[in-house]
């Protein structure tokens, strides 16, 4: 083949290339301004179509992230950012990429997350005090929902422990009273195979009061007798 036609193929790819390179830089400057001027939607279009042109772009995932994180997509923000940690070297671009993680993390409250990415963003640069601070606050943070998850869980378990005693308790009451009533029934009184009826129990008064007449009558027939001189005999 020859030369000078490699050259020529070569040259034109160099020529491709710069060309797509300078779209991409274009596309990433014109998505930075809209960025500032927080038209959030617009400065996205830029950033992905810079990604298609070149998609290891760490520049514009970074910048779609955080694009994406102020119109409050969290997870697909999230996502940018973990692709670019796979494919950055310079520290400082990954100190900042952590920095935004961490950011999002403590947004969503999630503070342990938060803590190991303000960690990993301050072992690539130690000097960043905004970070440092960012990691001291959601320290504070963890630890307070820590205790806070702490108090709750002894709450439920006292409150666990006083409903188990207060139906006990009630269970203990009830059994009082069924046995309380068991004692006020009425006792039934035990029939006697030798008791009378009623009619039985007239029958023994009248012959009791005849028998009292009949007495009453002999005295005075004695009494009579001892005036009158004749003592009868008693049959």
């Amino acid at each position: 083949m020859n030369s000078k036609y490699i050259l020529s193929i070569f040259f034109l790819f160099l020529t491709i290339a710069a060309s797509a390179q300078k779209d991409e830089r274009d596309l990433i400057r014109k998505g930075n301004r809209l960025f500032n001027d927080s038209v959030f939607v617009d400065a996205e279009v830029n950033y992905r179509k810079a990604l298609e042109l070149n998609p290891g772009s760490t520049v514009s995932m970074y910048n779609l992230g955080n694009t994406l994180s102020q119109q409050q997509q969290f997870k697909e923000a999230m996502e940018q950012y973990v692709s670019a940690t796979k494919i950055e070297k310079d520290k400082k671009k990954l100190a900042h990429i952590y920095h935004n993680m961490g950011v999002i993390f403590q947004a969503g409250k999630d503070y342990e997350q938060a803590v190991q990415a303000y960690k990993m963003s301050l072992r690539n640069d130690p000097t960043d005090d905004e970070t440092r601070y960012n990691l001291a606050l959601a320290q504070k943070m963890l630890n307070d929902q820590q205790q806070n998850q702490d108090q709750n869980q002894d709450q439920n378990q006292d409150q666990n422990q006083d409903q188990q005693e207060q139906e006990q308790e009630q269970d203990q009451q009830n059994q009082n009273n069924d046995n309380k009533e068991d004692q006020q029934q009425p006792q039934q009184p035990e029939q006697n195979e030798n008791e009378m009826s009623k009619e039985n129990a007239e029958q023994l008064l009248n012959s009791v009061m005849q028998d009292e007449k009949d007495t009453q009558d002999k005295v005075q027939k004695q009494q009579q007798a001892v005036q009158g001189g004749r003592l009868e005999k008693d049959w």
